[in-house]
């Protein structure tokens, strides 16, 4: 198989690593990609937001398989054009990626699956604000509706913060979603969808705000480990079955068949598992932590995904141990972020390219989320030791990182 990967950042680069280890791929391109990923694929630039031009690219480089990693694209439709195209693709239709581009349509999907999630109110009038805002509390969750690179989100217990996002966001013309708070450690579960087939890949645990012991505002991810220690495998099978398989199911009745990556985001709380959102793709960071501990060939995987052929894959095998992965940032992300510095150390096993471009024969930071390093071991202690050591080879003027990436697990400081 020739592969072509869509998206430029530490996710693309994961799937790319775990692609080259696939003995029955024999071409690895991506586009537009970055620093990282040019020493596995041949790169291409290419507007992932444009069906016409991915697919003419798609065309040129013969691929026989398309692998969408970013949101964006999918929710523009991208993988409509290849399909119409002929061409195999992962990633879902336009219609099905709706589940991460309208929140309130993601409701709707689930409240007729009877899955669990948060209360929830669409607000889309200022003047509708104050009287929706005092029917939550003492914790508020206010998100944008649409896409909003994992940073639309702000959970908090001053109202006036609340306020103050909600209107920022209905000033700009984003519908406000808001949300009873849910309870409970947050687990995100990858599951490979082919219509009603569910395969669930190995659960994962991010780590959103950008300080240590979850201080800050919200971030894309700063860091994410697996498996979780505090989830039995019970949970993961209650998941599969009480939120995807319903889920999947439902889309498939409303002529929406979902086909690629599911990913849901839950809270497991006193009552189980409720559902906090779903994406339509490879989650970033944790898929450079679950693809560290995939044996099975990926390639093959996702080919069956995009091919209608998922229910006769092989059982999916697993490395032993634990992976932890930890973003490394550019100086002020999650703000503006600092950009064109210099980074050394960052062509070691296990550093993840995002962020990244070459100047003048050097490898600068381009980006918010710079660097994923990706640390495995035989448990949670080693992984981390791993990830910390290899961050330690590396200079990058300004950066910041989490130091506490899986540390509470560790510690078992969480539980149901």
């Amino acid at each position: 198989m020739r592969v072509l990967v869509i998206g430029s950042g530490a996710r693309e680069h994961a799937l790319l690593l775990a692609l080259s280890k696939d003995p029955k791929v024999s071409k690895l391109l991506v586009a537009p990609g970055n620093a990282g990923t040019a020493a596995l694929a041949e790169q291409h630039p290419v507007d992932v937001a444009s069906g016409a031009a991915v697919t003419e690219l798609a065309r040129k480089v013969e691929a026989d398989l398309v692998v969408i990693g970013p949101e964006v694209p999918l929710v523009l439709g991208v993988a409509d054009a290849l399909r119409e195209a002929g061409i195999a693709t992962f990633g879902p239709s336009v219609d099905a990626a709706r589940i991460e581009g309208s929140k309130a349509f993601a409701k709707d999907v689930m409240a007729a699956a009877g899955v669990r999630t948060a209360h929830s109110e669409i607000v889309d009038s200022p003047a509708k604000l104050d009287e929706a805002l005092d029917r939550f509390g003492p914790n508020w969750v206010v998100k944008d509706d649409g896409l909003a690179a994992g940073k639309g989100v702000v959970v908090t217990t001053d109202r006036l913060a609340a306020r103050d996002h909600a209107a920022e966001l209905l000033e700009t013309g984003h519908p406000v979603l808001l949300e009873s708070f849910l309870d409970g450690p947050e687990v995100s579960l990858f599951c490979l969808v082919d219509g009603k087939t569910v395969v669930p890949l190995l659960p994962a645990q991010d780590h959103k705000r950008v300080g240590d012991g979850d201080t800050g505002p919200n971030t894309g991810g700063m860091g994410a480990y697996t498996p979780l220690p505090w989830l039995p495998e019970s949970v993961v099978q209650q998941i599969v079955s009480e939120v995807v398989e319903p889920v999947a199911a439902e889309m498939v009745r409303r002529g929406s068949p979902f086909s690629g990556l599911l990913y849901a985001g839950l809270a497991i709380g006193s009552q189980g598992p409720a559902v906090v959102e779903f994406n339509c793709r490879f989650g970033d960071p944790e898929t450079q932590a679950v693809l560290a501990l995939l044996n099975s060939p990926l390639g093959q995987a996702l080919n069956a995904t995009a091919t209608g052929t998922l229910d006769s894959l092989e059982p999916l095998q697993w490395k032993n141990g634990s992976a932890v992965t930890v973003v490394v940032a550019a100086e002020n992300y999650p703000g503006r972020p600092r950009t064109g510095d210099v980074i050394t150390g960052a062509d070691a096993d296990g550093v993840l390219h995002a962020g990244t471009a070459h100047k003048d024969g050097a490898v600068v930071s381009a980006g918010g989320r710079v660097l994923s390093v990706v640390g495995s071991g035989a448990d949670l202690a080693e992984a981390r030791a791993d990830a910390y050591a290899k961050i330690d080879a590396i200079k990058l003027p300004g950066s910041h990182y989490r130091t506490d990436i899986g540390l509470a697990a560790l510690e078992g400081r969480i539980s149901l």
